[in-house]
């Protein structure tokens, strides 16, 4: 049977409709991951830089990213909308305690945290924080300094680190205490590459943990605005991202 012009016109237009709908349903996120920037004491100038990489690595997941420093977003059923928090170079005391309980609930319920540098600068008189991060901040060496970043295990998500080692620039943080044996470490710094380090010949520097049900990822690096355009960081990054949202559901025991 022919079709006239008006039924050729009808199918095309279905066709068309059927088309857009496919490509729409390609484009629906997998996902929503809040990004949390307030700071109460120091404030990184990086802190845009690392925005702008979350968003850019996000996308490649389908990940919508809401960003946001504004502490009252921590509430129960604001947070059941996301996968993961993202603690992106906050500092000081910047949630309040009904603020801290909406957050805990949210890990021990399914949900995950990943932690950039001064994240661990970051709620030193909350106990529970400090399990989520793995360890608190103690001092850094004054300035940038060069040193070797190397995969402490075969870990599925030290992938991102080069065999042979990672030569890197940053500020790099001494921690008060060594978080090996309640955390996955995934890489460590040598000591023996720069001045100021105080851990020793263990120095964790990424690491990733199970929390109940939920998922800690932390990295002590990115402090300076030239990190967030390093390859092998912004590898990293997408690791980390990718386990705390539950894209990539590894174990991260001890």
């Amino acid at each position: 049977m022919r079709l006239t012009r008006s039924w050729r016109l009808l199918v095309l237009c279905v066709a068309g409709a059927v088309l857009i709908a496919c490509v729409a349903a390609q484009k629906q996120t997998t996902g929503a991951v809040l990004v949390f920037t307030k700071t109460a004491g120091f404030r990184h100038d990086s802190i845009p830089d690392a925005v702008n990489a979350i968003k850019e690595l996000a996308m490649r997941d389908g990940l919508d990213i809401t960003t946001t420093e504004d502490a009252a977003v921590f509430t129960d059923n604001n947070l059941r909308q996301y996968r993961a928090v993202v603690f992106a170079l906050t500092t000081g005391d910047v949630l309040n305690d009904t603020q801290q309980s909406a957050l805990e609930r949210f890990v021990k319920t399914g949900g995950g945290w990943l932690g950039i540098h001064s994240a661990s600068d970051t709620e030193y008189n909350w106990a529970w924080y400090g399990q989520l991060v793995g360890a608190y901040f103690k001092n850094h060496p004054n300035g940038l300094q060069d040193t070797v970043v190397s995969a402490d295990s075969d870990h599925p998500l030290s992938r991102s680190i080069p065999s042979d080692g990672w030569r890197v620039r940053d500020e790099l943080y001494n921690f008060r205490t060594n978080p090996r044996g309640t955390v996955r470490v995934l890489a460590t710094l040598d000591e023996r590459t720069y001045q100021g380090g105080t851990m020793g010949a263990d120095h964790p520097i990424i690491w990733c943990r199970d929390l109940e049900s939920g998922r800690a990822w932390y990295t002590g690096l990115g402090h300076s605005k030239a990190m967030f355009t390093d390859p092998t960081f912004r590898a990293s990054l997408l690791v980390g991202l990718r386990y705390a949202t539950g894209i990539e559901p590894v174990t991260c025991a001890p």
